[in-house]
């Protein structure tokens, strides 16, 4: 069957745009890789709301960058304010929006940098699609494996005790599930060690992978 058609700069019944094409730079990835001095990663890190996906990704950042790495965070938050501003939280907006982020990681990838993502991205489907996107190795998840009631603890925001109230609809962990990682890159216990801890941790992994030099 013939796909459907449209006219220039419109999308088809599939919901796919018409007359694009891909166009491939001449620097490419392995060009950046080579003048920077190490290869680029996303490094997706999920887990429950308050689990320290954001501190650590953020700590992380830093530490690369002091190492004079190319990295950016992409934070949850952030992204909803701008990016994602038109989602909401069901199911379905959660999909679009880990399906946006994980776009844009990849773009990340592509220009050379180390990318952090820090989202509760609580579905495993969601977060294989975005695993999909780009080549093996190249994907690193991160799982921040506190569990809910150290979550709960350091509810900074008041979310869990709104979400225990029914203020807030479809939250992680109580009203909507979060479907742990079986088997992520790394696991973290962000409810126990310390922050330093969960960087060199971080870090190690990395440096083993050939994502950033070995230190001597």
């Amino acid at each position: 069957m013939t796909a459907p058609t449209a006219p220039y700069g419109e999308l088809t019944n599939t919901g796919a745009a018409t007359n694009i094409a891909w166009h491939h730079s001449t620097i490419t990835r392995v060009d950046r890789a080579q003048q920077r001095g190490h290869r680029s990663a996303i490094l997706w890190f999920t887990g429950l709301s308050g689990s320290g996906k954001s501190t650590l990704a953020n700590a992380v950042n830093a530490a690369l960058f002091e190492r004079g790495l190319a990295c950016y965070v992409l934070d949850g938050d952030n992204v909803r304010h701008g990016l994602c501003k038109d989602l909401g939280f069901s199911d379905a907006d959660r999909e679009e929006n880990i399906r946006r982020i994980g776009e844009v990681a990849k773009l990340f990838l592509d220009a050379g940098v180390v990318v952090l993502t820090a989202f509760v991205s609580p579905f495993q489907a969601d977060r294989q699609r975005a695993r999909d996107l780009v080549e093996a190795g190249d994907f690193i998840e991160i799982h921040c494996a506190a569990d809910l009631a150290v979550c709960e603890q350091r509810d900074t925001k008041g979310l869990y005790a709104k979400a225990r109230a029914g203020e807030i609809k479809e939250f992680t962990g109580i009203s909507s599930p979060y479907e742990a990682p079986e088997s992520p890159e790394l696991r973290i216990d962000t409810g126990s060690q310390s922050l330093e801890q969960s960087v060199a941790q971080v870090l190690g992994h990395l440096a083993t992978q050939g994502v950033i030099p070995q230190q001597g």
